[in-house]
This record gives structure tokens, C-alpha cells and sequence, in this order.
């Protein structure tokens, strides 16, 4: 399942104005999420997003990228893991992952 969600260009360990770019989500689980991006992000950088789930709510997460692969010229896969999530968002997350499983 994929889903356009947002994601705030503003490293958290280098303080300046954010800049707000649409992601699209590829997989998300409990502790971490796979997005597509145009822009160019850092490994071990930590990231705020919002990201918008099935059920159309906004998550208000940080993301550490762990994982940077070009899909294509100008696009980036990543992979990222939660930063302090709140176990309320990290079970609605791990819901979605019970549903999805289920279809499979």
C-alpha cells in the first residue's frame, strides 16, 4: 500500500527553516517507515515528518534514515526507524501491519 505523506526537511542537529516535502510511503512497521523522496537526505540524520496513515491521521514522528537507495535518476528509496514514537501511534502503526498481513 502506498500513501503520500510529508515529511520536514530540517535536521534536528542543525538548527535552520524546514522545508516541506511531499514522501511517498512504500511500508511502514512499528519501528520504522520506507518512503520515496526527491530530496536528498542524510544517513543518521534525524528527521520530523507527519506522516498521514490509512485511516487518514497525522502522526507526528522522527525519523533516523538508515537506508538511502537511488530507485532512479532524482529519486531516492529510504528507510528509516521512529525516534521516540508514543506506544499509542506505535500501536495504531502495529495495527495496520496486523490488517495488512492478514490480506496476504
Amino acid at each position: 500500500m502506498y500513501f503520500v505523506s510529508r515529511i520536514i526537511i530540517k535536521r534536528l542537529d542543525k538548527p535552520m527553516e524546514g522545508q516541506d516535502v511531499a514522501i511517498e510511503v512504500t511500508d511502514v512497521s512499528k519501528s520504522g517507515v520506507g518512503f520515496v523522496c526527491t530530496e536528498t537526505l542524510t544517513i543518521g540524520a534525524v528527521y520530523e515528518s507527519y506522516l498521514t496513515i490509512w485511516t487518514q491521521e497525522v502522526l507526528h514522528a522522527f525519523l533516523e534514515i538508515v537506508r538511502i537507495e537511488k530507485v532512479e535518476e532524482g529519486s531516492f528509496q529510504y528507510g528509516a526507524i521512529f525516534i521516540g514514537m508514543p506506544e499509542m501511534d506505535a500501536s495504531r502503526i502495529s495495527t495496520y501491519e496486523t490488517i495488512e498481513n492478514m490480506k496476504k
